[in-house]
């Protein structure tokens, strides 16, 4: 998964601006995604075509009289824990406090990387400022401006150089068939319960192991010949029910869970009907291309009639349309109602979700697909398409050169995602696709 950055500091320094500064979308596909919010607290950053995780503290660190409370302590040693990198954020105006001695300190004991920025350097002037702040015992100080963008190329290089590169390997599709489902929810769902008919009733166990978060438990089993990897996690907590501090975490593991899954099992309360919660965890898979099914829990206890299945699957079509691709059933975890059709499930959504389609397969259909419908004029001049090709799997994404790349609407993308579903039966995953211009061509069209 990508490595986990957090930025640290009291209050006021400028967190929430770096973070914002570092998180603006760099990629030039917008995808139309109704219903599905991003917490103000993570994202997704690049740089130099290295992704991270960026995680905001915002809002958990103050300090008081007395020093940290236990309960702050427990929030910010929370947050280092997760994290792979740590940026100390320091305000260059406002000079050293004794809170930013205490958290120095805290950071050090986590022997984790620590770059330390002074922010509101907002040029070379003001550079002597950072002399006083050499008194923390950091040895490297990054001046920089989150506002003015001062500094900050230099300040990334030197990030993405402490990140450790993956080993290489390969293709785990080559020598590791085990498929790994996380089960996500809201608290209260029936995951755990899930988990246990799961493993209670079917399962050769393996081995049963902690997880590489505090909340999180991987089981091996196999079922019917085919092993799998089930991740168990923490629900994931409705926002004003809990503190900020407390949602976060509970998102932030979650999202390990994802980045380390091929699908995630959705659970929702059919009972309790389907929240806006469960629409945006569903969200989170969809943003990082995992396949998904929906499982509408606690069926056993829901009054219905012959119609009632049906509606229920229509109003969650209708509430998560981003989300048209994912298979949904109706279970009860307690009773054991269809469980074991779950995995039949997995397997077929696996299969569409590692699908590979030959090059020539591929072009074939965008161009039965652009001669049907021709996309729009750009400045009066004809969008081409020269050729596409799939550059991987997990799920299938696929590149199509074209002249004028920026220019393809996103209704057109739409049209031509769902051609290659129609054109292949690739139903039950997402899909991606890309623009991209062709290299050394120059468009003379009118």
């Amino acid at each position: 998964m990508p490595p986990i950055v957090a930025i640290v500091g009291r209050p006021n320094v400028g967190k929430s601006t770096l973070f914002n500064r570092l998180t603006r979308s760099r990629d030039a596909i917008v995808d139309d995604i109704p219903g599905v919010t991003r917490d103000r607290h993570y994202g997704k950053a690049v740089w130099d075509e290295k992704t991270f995780t960026l995680v905001d503290t915002g809002g958990i660190l103050t300090a008081d009289q007395d020093g940290f409370s236990g309960q702050i302590q427990g929030q910010v040693f929370e947050a280092i824990r997760n994290a792979d990198v740590l940026i100390l954020l320091l305000d260059g105006k406002a000079g050293i406090s004794p809170f930013d001695r205490e958290l120095a300190q805290m950071l050090r004991v986590a022997e984790k990387p620590i770059l330390v920025a002074v922010n509101k350097i907002d040029g070379p002037e003001l550079e002597t400022n950072l002399s006083d702040f050499y008194a923390l015992g950091f040895e490297n100080l990054y001046p920089i401006s989150a506002e003015h963008r001062y500094g900050l190329s230099d300040f990334l290089d030197s990030l993405i150089g402490t990140f450790v590169p993956q080993k290489t390997r390969k293709d785990t599709a080559r020598t590791d068939d085990t498929i790994r489902l996380a089960v996500i929810g809201r608290p209260n769902v029936g995951k755990s319960s899930l988990v246990n008919r799961i493993l209670g009733e079917e399962r050769v166990m393996v081995s049963r192991t902690p997880g590489t978060t505090r909340d999180a438990i991987d089981t091996a089993c196999e079922i019917n010949g085919r092993n799998y990897l089930i991740i168990d996690t923490a629900g994931i907590r409705r926002k004003g029910k809990v503190t900020q501090r407390v949602e976060k975490f509970s998102v932030i593991k979650a999202l390990k869970s994802l980045e380390r899954c091929h699908l995630a099992l959705v659970l929702l309360d059919a009972h309790e009907g389907i929240t806006d919660q469960d629409i945006s965890i569903a969200g989170y898979a969809h943003e990082r291309g995992r396949g998904c099914i929906l499982l509408l829990n606690k069926w056993d206890i829901v009054e219905k009639d012959t119609h009632t299945a049906s509606q229920y699957i229509e109003r969650l079509r209708s509430t998560s349309k981003f989300l048209s691709f994912a298979p949904a059933m109706t279970i009860s975890a307690k009773t054991g109602l269809r469980v074991g059709r779950i995995f039949k499930l997995v397997n077929e959504v696996y299969e569409h979700y590692t699908t590979r389609i030959d090059t020539g397969p591929l072009n074939r259909i965008f161009e039965r697909a652009v001669s049907h419908n021709e996309p729009s004029l750009h400045r009066g001049r004809r969008i081409k398409f020269y050729y596409a090709v799939q550059v991987s799997s997990r799920p299938p994404t696929f590149v199509a050169f074209v002249n004028f790349p920026d220019a393809v609407h996103f209704s057109y993308q739409r049209y031509l995602v769902n051609r290659i579903r129609s054109d292949t039966g690739l139903n039950h995953t997402p899909i991606r696709l890309y623009f991209r211009k062709r290299s050394g061509h120059r468009d003379t069209s009118q």
